[in-house]
C-alpha cells in the first residue's frame, strides 16, 4: 500500500484512502447496515480534472504501466471498413435547435468480464459528470450492434410521436411518459431538465426504426450491452462538437484493448444534414515541437534532451530530440486533450522529473512589495475617522434594488447598477452604488444602543462602464453617519473639513475644496450641499429626508457625507 502510494504521488495522483465497501457503510450507517458487505480491498485515487484518460481502471493502469517504463504506449489505430460496409449515422435538421452535434464508432469483436463490463459504464457515468458537464455538454449512448442495423438516423421528434421501451423497464412508454417516469428517480431525474421544455426531444433510430436511445435521458432497452456483447456501437450527442469528440476518443481508447484486435477501432461515417461527411473517431496524433531549454527553464532543472526527451515518453507522450538536439518532437496521442499549449508539456515533465527533485532555491529576482497607493490612504483614513470618535461598518457589497433606488427616492435606470443574472435572494440583486443604505441598515439592526451613533465605511461602490474590459467601474467611496435626536450636521460638516485637513487638501476654490447648496432626492429640501474638489463634484453632504428614514425604519433625524476619495490618491 506504502509503495503504490508512493507511486500515486510520483505520477502526480493522490491516493485519499485505503478502505473497503464494508468499511464505507460502517462509516456511514452503522454496523448493522453493513452485514454481508464485501471487504475487499478499495483504493480511492484522487485523479486531476483534466486528465480523462485516468478515470478508469484501465487508462490508470496504462498510464501508471507506461510511466514505470514496463510497456510502451499502444498505438491507436483506427479502421475504415469498405465502401457500403461500415456503420452510418444520418443527422437530420430537425436536431438543431436542440442537439445538433454527434459522433459515432464501433468497438468490434470485443470481449467483456464483468470487471471491464463495469469499467465501461462506470467510464461513461464519470465522463458525464466531468467533462459533458452533468450530460448538458455531451451524453453517450453504447448500443450491442448485434441487435440493430444501420444506417442509423439522429433526428427531433414532438415528445407524443417517440415510443420505446426505456432501458430496465418492462413496457414502452411515450417520450412524455418517460418524463413523468423518471421525475422520481433519483439518478436520472438530474437530466430531465435538459429537453423537458423543448418542443422536439432527440433521438436515435436504426434503419427499422428501433429506438438506440433518447440523449441525454436513457438509452432503449432493446439495445442494452451485456457481457455477451461482442460489437458495440458508440454514438456521443452534444451541443458542443469539440467535447463530443473528445468523450468518443477517451472511450474507444480505453475499451479498444479488449477488442480481439487490441488497439483497434472500426470507424463510422456521420452524415450531416448539408450533404458533407465525417469520420469518427479522429483519433488524430499530432506533433509539437518543444525546446529544451524552455522545458529546464520553466521548471528550472537542467536535463539533456534525451533525458527530457525520455521523462515525456514515460507520461505517454511519446518524443524523440530532433533537429541537432534544438528541439523535442513531442507526439500528442488521442488519449491526451489536455494538452493544448507547450506550458502542458513542461508540467508532465516536471511531473516525471518529481516535484520532490527540483532543487528549491531563492528567486533571482528580487522585488519589494508596496501597498497600493489607495488602500494605504484608505488604512491611514480609517484610523483617523474612528480617532474622530466614529466607529467602522463593513457591509455586503451586493443589496436589494430597493435599497440603491426606491428606498432613496431614485429610479433603479438612473442609478446605473450592475445587476445579478440569476440572484439567490432579493437582498442581493444588484452590486452597489452607494455605501449609504449599508450604513442605514446597520444603524437600524444596532437601535438599541445608546445615542449617538457615528458610523463610517471606506468600501468600492461598483458602476457600469461601458468603456472598462469587464463594462464595470468600481470607486473607493468614503461615507460617515450621524444618528441622533438632533440632525447634528455641523458634526458631519466638521467631519469633511477634519478629512480634508488630513488629505492636505485647503478650504479654497483654486486648489482645495468648496461646497455649494445643491439638491437630492435622498436629502431634506434645502439641507443638502454638494463638495467640490480637484475641479470636480466628488460627493455630496446633509440632512436625510424623512421618508429616507423611515423607509430604513429609523425614527430620528440623520446627516450623512458620502465622497468619492479616488482623486486624492
Amino acid at each position: 500500500d506504502e509503495e503504490f502510494d508512493e507511486l500515486c504521488f510520483e505520477f502526480g495522483l493522490e491516493l485519499d484512502e485505503i478502505t473497503s465497501e464494508k468499511s464505507i457503510i460502517i462509516k456511514e450507517k452503522g454496523e448493522e447496515k453493513a452485514k454481508g458487505a464485501s471487504d475487499v480491498v478499495l483504493y480511492k485515487i484522487d485523479v486531476p480534472a483534466n486528465r480523462y484518460d485516468l478515470l478508469c481502471l484501465e487508462g490508470l493502469v496504462r498510464g501508471l504501466q507506461v510511466f514505470k517504463e514496463r510497456i510502451n504506449l499502444p498505438r491507436f489505430e483506427k479502421i475504415i471498413p469498405a465502401e457500403g460496409e461500415g456503420q452510418r449515422l444520418i443527422i437530420t435538421e430537425q436536431t438543431a435547435q436542440i442537439r445538433p452535434h454527434a459522433v459515432a464508432a464501433v468497438l468490434r469483436n470485443i470481449t467483456f468480464t464483468k470487471d471491464s463490463y463495469d469499467s465501461f459504464i462506470d467510464l461513461q457515468e464519470k465522463l458525464h459528470q466531468n467533462i459533458c458537464r452533468k450530460r448538458a455538454l455531451v451524453a453517450i449512448g453504447t448500443h450491442d450492434l448485434d441487435t440493430i442495423s444501420g444506417p442509423f438516423t439522429f433526428t427531433a421528434k414532438a415528445p407524443s410521436e417517440i415510443k420505446f421501451k426505456p432501458l430496465n423497464q418492462s413496457k414502452e412508454y411515450t417520450a412524455s411518459q418517460i418524463m413523468d417516469l423518471y421525475r422520481t428517480d433519483s439518478h436520472l431525474r438530474h437530466y430531465l431538465h435538459l429537453i423537458e421544455n423543448k418542443p422536439r426531444y432527440p433521438v436515435i433510430y436504426d434503419s427499422n426504426g428501433v429506438v438506440l436511445s433518447m440523449p441525454p435521458i436513457i438509452n432503449g432497452d432493446h439495445t442494452k450491452i451485456s457481457l455477451n456483447t461482442r460489437n458495440v456501437f458508440i454514438e456521443c450527442t452534444g451541443t458542443d462538437i469539440t467535447k463530443a469528440k473528445i468523450v468518443l476518443d477517451i472511450i474507444v481508447t480505453m475499451f479498444s484493448e479488449y477488442c480481439e484486435k487490441p488497439f483497434t477501432v472500426e470507424a463510422a461515417e456521420v452524415i450531416y444534414p448539408n450533404g458533407k461527411t465525417h469520420i469518427y473517431p479522429e483519433l488524430a496524433y499530432r506533433i509539437e515541437k518543444v525546446k529544451p531549454e524552455y522545458i529546464n527553464k520553466k521548471i528550472g532543472i537542467t536535463e539533456t534532451p534525451s533525458s527530457l526527451a525520455k521523462l515525456l515518453t514515460r507520461m505517454c507522450l511519446k518524443s524523440h530530440v530532433a533537429g541537432n538536439g534544438n528541439h523535442l518532437e513531442v507526439e500528442i496521442p488521442p488519449t491526451r486533450a489536455d494538452i493544448i499549449h507547450a506550458c502542458d508539456i513542461v508540467e508532465d515533465a516536471a511531473i516525471a522529473y518529481g516535484y520532490n527533485n527540483i532543487q528549491m532555491l531563492i528567486p533571482k529576482t528580487y522585488t519589494i512589495a508596496n501597498q497600493l497607493p489607495l488602500n494605504k490612504m484608505a488604512e491611514l483614513l480609517r484610523r483617523d475617522l474612528a480617532a474622530a470618535g466614529f466607529t467602522e461598518a463593513l457591509t455586503f457589497a451586493l443589496c436589494s434594488q430597493e435599497d440603491i433606488a426606491d428606498k432613496l427616492g431614485m429610479d433603479i435606470s438612473a442609478t446605473n447598477a450592475v445587476r445579478i443574472a440569476n440572484p439567490k435572494t432579493a437582498e442581493f440583486q444588484v452590486a452597489r452604488t452607494t455605501l449609504l443604505p449599508g450604513l442605514l441598515k446597520t444603524i437600524a439592526a444596532n437601535r438599541k444602543m445608546p445615542l449617538p451613533l457615528k458610523l463610517f465605511e471606506i468600501s468600492d461602490i461598483v458602476v457600469k462602464d461601458p468603456n472598462t474590459d469587464v463594462g464595470a467601474r468600481n470607486y473607493r467611496h468614503l461615507c460617515a453617519i450621524y444618528y441622533n435626536k438632533s440632525p447634528g450636521f455641523e458634526i458631519i460638516h466638521g467631519l469633511l473639513d477634519r478629512v480634508m485637513q488630513l488629505l492636505d487638501v485647503p478650504p479654497n476654490e483654486e486648489n482645495g475644496y468648496t461646497i455649494k447648496a445643491a439638491e437630492g432626492t435622498a436629502f431634506f429640501p434645502g439641507r443638502c450641499a454638494e463638495v467640490f474638489a480637484k475641479g470636480q463634484s466628488i460627493g455630496k453632504l446633509g440632512v436625510l429626508h424623512p421618508d429616507v428614514i423611515t423607509k430604513f425604519e429609523l425614527t430620528m433625524p440623520c446627516s450623512v457625507l458620502e465622497i468619492n476619495i479616488e482623486p486624492f490618491v
